[in-house]
Parts: structure tokens; sequence; C-alpha cells
């Protein structure tokens, strides 16, 4: 007589594990795919220590004045390109000064027309200018040229302006930045972070710790490693640039397994999963 009931509660009872089990399986997968979901964020994510520039070493760092020298004469190297312009009253002596400006106009439209208009340093240091033949320029500074060619020309005419200019201020950004390429330079002097601006600042994943500052030397090439988050690079003496300089940007160590060996497919795959299965238990 009590068979009936018996079987009743033997039923509700396996009923009640059937709904417990279930339950904890879908607390269990929806853990599983918090991980998951968290792994996936944190994995693509940089500190924001790291891309800060300029920090402080401590919280007693209040020091707001940095001495560094902004004028940096550049020493002219056999290569070198000059635009030299010699303006005087006469027009005839304009036009001997000035062979590829006809009637002393200027056309400086673009970088070819710049660099055609000007002078090239040969290999012996010796820039040849009209009237007065060879000078002698490296390791002279463009002021230095200036006076040197105004002394010269001092002996065939009294009344005239001499304008040299350099015309190879290149510079070349590399690596982690938002833009790379190489940026001519009009201007006498550039530092580190203009010429961040001008490639449209570093990318998040750039080693702002580490980056390398390649320079051309009388004896090769000199790298140095400047560190871009610390204070005290407004007084290094590589904080203004020289022309052709190259800088490269490393990225972040984790970069590289961040879009390169992360699993991505499979992570996504494993969510997707994880989702169908949650709404097949729900059902």
């Amino acid at each position: 007589m009590h068979r009936p009931y018996q079987n009743e509660r033997i039923h509700i009872i396996n009923t009640n594990i059937d709904l417990l089990m279930k339950k904890e399986l879908l607390n269990s997968l929806k853990l599983i795919l918090w991980i998951g979901i968290v792994s996936l964020m944190f994995s693509s994510c940089i500190p924001q220590k790291k891309m800060l520039y300029l920090q402080a070493k401590s919280e007693t760092d209040t020091l707001t004045k940095f001495q560094n020298e902004r004028k940096i004469e550049y020493r002219v190297q056999p290569g070198d390109n000059l635009f030299i312009r010699v303006v005087t009253l006469d027009e005839r002596t304009t036009l001997l000064l000035n062979p590829l400006n006809p009637g002393g106009t200027q056309n400086v439209s673009g970088d070819a027309s710049v660099y055609l208009n000007s002078y090239n340093i040969n290999e012996g240091g010796y820039l040849d200018f009209p009237m007065v033949g060879e000078i002698f320029v490296k390791n002279l500074s463009v002021e230095e040229i200036k006076d040197k060619l105004q002394e010269k020309l001092t002996k065939y005419m009294k009344e005239f302006i001499v304008i040299v200019k350099l015309v190879n201020f290149n510079i070349t950004m590399l690596g982690e930045v938002q833009r790379p390429g190489q940026y001519k330079i009009y201007q006498d002097n550039i530092n580190l972070f203009e010429a961040v601006s001008m490639a449209s600042d570093l990318t998040d994943f750039a080693n702002r710790n580490k980056v390398a500052l390649i320079r051309q030397t009388k004896t090769g090439s000199e790298v140095v490693y400047i560190d871009m988050t610390k204070r005290d690079l407004l007084l290094s003496e590589y904080y203004y640039l020289k022309p052709n300089d190259i800088l490269y940007v490393q990225p972040v160590k984790g970069k590289q397994f961040t879009f390169a060996n992360f699993p991505y497919g499979v992570i996504f795959g494993f969510i997707s999963s994880t989702i169908l299965i949650l709404s097949y238990i729900q059902k």
C-alpha cells in the first residue's frame, strides 16, 4: 500500500538532485566563462604607469625647472646640403650668385625644389660657391659659414645679404609610433617630444622606458637608450635631436604574446561553447 508513495518520494528526490547538479554545473560554467573573459581583457591591457611621460620619482620630487641648452649648433659634414641665397641691389649680380633662381625669386614649393636649389658639401668638406670658389666649411656651423661667405664676398660687392639654411635636417621615426617614417624639419632645432608629436604620438604598446636613439658620429653610429617616463630626460644632452637622428621605439614584451601567440580563436570558441551549454542547461 505504501509503494506508490515511496516511488513518488524517490522521484522527487532524484528530481531535486538533478536540479541541484544542474545549478552547480551552471554556476561552474558561469565562473569559468567570467574567468575566461577577465583573462582575455587583462592579456591585452598595458598598465597606465608604463604609458605616462615625465613621471616624478616620488611625491617629494617637486622640481619644475630644468636647465637645458636649446640652441644646438650642428656642424656641417661632407654630403650635407646648404640652401644659400645672396640678395643684392644689382639684378645681374643676384642672378650670377643664384644661378638656379632666375631673377632672384625662390621656388620652394617642394622638397625636391629645395634640394635642387642647394649647394652640396663635397667629400673634402669644401663648398664651391660662385665668384669665391671653394671654401672649406667642414665642422663649421651655419652661422660661421654665413660669416665666411660674407667676408669673401665683401671683396666684390658692398651692399648685400647672405642667407644660409641647412637643407637636410631629417629625422626618422620607426617602431611603435602611430605614423612611422622620415620627417623633414624646417627649423633650427627640435626636441624629442616635438618629434614624437609629428608622428602622432607613440602607440599604447610602445616601450617608453627604452627608446633607441641612433645618431651619426665622426667615427660611425652611436646608439643611446632614452627613458621617456623620467623627468630627468629634460636635462639630457639627447633631449634635442640632430639632423639624421633615428628614433626606434621598441614594443613592450607582452605585445608579441598578446597579438601573435595568444590563442584568441581557442578562447572565443570556448566562450561561445560555454554560452551554448548554459542556454541548453537553463532550458
